[in-house]
């Protein structure tokens, strides 16, 4: 039998860093994942990216890894320019007016998990377990005994549920699920334009959703996120290069000059998820098994980061020779809970906002961000948001 104090199930970017935090305050940690891990990167830019926050970049600074994310490949953005499609409104934010050297950072997902992959090895506390399946999870009052498709049993103090929106964990305790369908699908892809980006991150509301232009390390690529209706996110995909090509910098009003798609164009559905309960005994949800929201503001990573933070500043304050006790995992679940109900509350709250052709929501939007823009405590107050994620 194997014996840990932590089991993670989940190798993802969340899972990965909370086992590299656990680690380095001396946990011992057993992290199963049923895929592959990152060994190299692909030469081509990964069509999963994320725009990580400064908040995030501070975590990853404490846990010794953000150097070797920059070292692997990561593009700052210096400011950000929002509008809306009939150009009513516009908001920008620049990085020196709040004076900071960046706003953020795009960062391929593989990118960050080739980081922590590579920190995780580092430690004889932490086992990383690629290509592992469970095959049943059974807990008692204080302990968690997770058994392996090939019969091993590994016995943890807690089990953290890292395993994806569709979190099959979460499903197995029966914790209760709100959810529903934005209607959207988001199109993602690699797009090379004949004007450079100049580390600016461009994001328009259409009529049928928003479309953000996130710079990459290459000074004319970019990543592409466009939400918009299933039909016509099946359609995009579906249709000729040259034409996707020609719709993408008309939609985009030719702010970069003409693109030109340089990778697959892949779609996925937009749901919202959110775990009515997190804790369950010894089992405790994290990241997108807890929670899921439309990426219209970037913030689904970070919302997952910030999980991770929380749960390692409340263990390492924790001065009961119990490990992760009762009212810690309480705690943990209360705090997060209620930042994530404000973010999708927010996110909602803003999809319906900016979409639509009603012409006074388009009034409203309009005067909104102009108002927002030329106010400057305000827009401060916007920006910080955005920032710490």
């Amino acid at each position: 039998m194997k014996q840990s104090q932590v089991c993670i199930v989940g190798g993802g970017c969340i899972g990965l860093t909370l086992a590299l935090g656990l680690a380095k305050q001396g946990s011992s940690v057993v992290l199963l994942d049923a895929g592959e891990a990152v060994t190299e990167l692909d030469p081509e830019f990964g069509l999963r990216v994320s725009a990580l926050s400064n908040a995030s970049q501070e975590l990853f600074e404490q846990l010794d890894v953000w150097q070797h994310i920059m070292a692997l490949r990561a593009a700052p953005y210096t400011k950000m320019a929002v509008r809306d499609e009939k150009n009513i409104g516009n908001i920008h934010f620049d990085a020196h007016e709040l004076d900071l050297t960046a706003l953020g950072h795009i960062v391929e997902n593989d990118v960050i998990r080739q980081a922590l992959i590579n920190e995780c090895k580092q430690f004889d506390n932490l086992e990383l377990m690629f290509n592992t399946r469970y095959q049943a999870i059974h807990q008692t009052e204080t302990d968690v005994l997770i058994t392996l498709e090939n019969g091993m049993p590994i016995m943890a103090k807690l089990l953290v549920a890292c395993d994806g929106a569709n979190s099959a964990i979460r499903e197995q305790f029966k914790m209760p699920l709100t959810f529903w369908d934005y209607d959207h699908h988001a199109l993602v892809a690699t797009i090379k334009t004949d004007l450079p980006h100049e580390s600016v991150a461009r994001q328009i509301f259409l009529n049928d959703g928003p479309l953000a232009f996130l710079p990459l390390p290459e000074p004319n690529t970019h990543s592409i996120v466009w939400s918009t209706s299933p039909s016509k996110a099946n359609d995009l995909c579906q249709m000729p290069q040259t034409e996707f090509n020609k719709a993408l910098a008309a939609a985009f009003d030719m702010q970069y000059g003409l693109c030109e798609v340089v990778s697959d164009r892949v779609a996925f559905p937009l749901k919202m998820r959110y775990s009515r309960k997190w804790l369950e005994n010894r089992v405790i949800l994290m990241g997108d098994a807890a929670h899921t929201i439309h990426p219209l503001a970037g913030l689904g990573m970070n919302l997952g980061l910030k999980d991770v933070a929380k749960l390692l500043v409340l263990l390492e304050q924790e001065p009961s020779d119990e490990f992760a006790p009762r009212r810690l995992l309480r705690e943990y679940e209360m705090a997060r809970k209620a930042d994530a109900q404000t973010h999708i509350a927010m996110m909602q709250g803003l999809k319906e906002l900016f979409e639509g052709t009603n012409p006074i929501k388009q009034l409203v939007r309009g005067i909104g961000l102009n108002l927002v823009d030329n106010l400057g405590p305000l827009k401060n107050l916007f920006a910080e948001k955005a920032i710490k994620g």
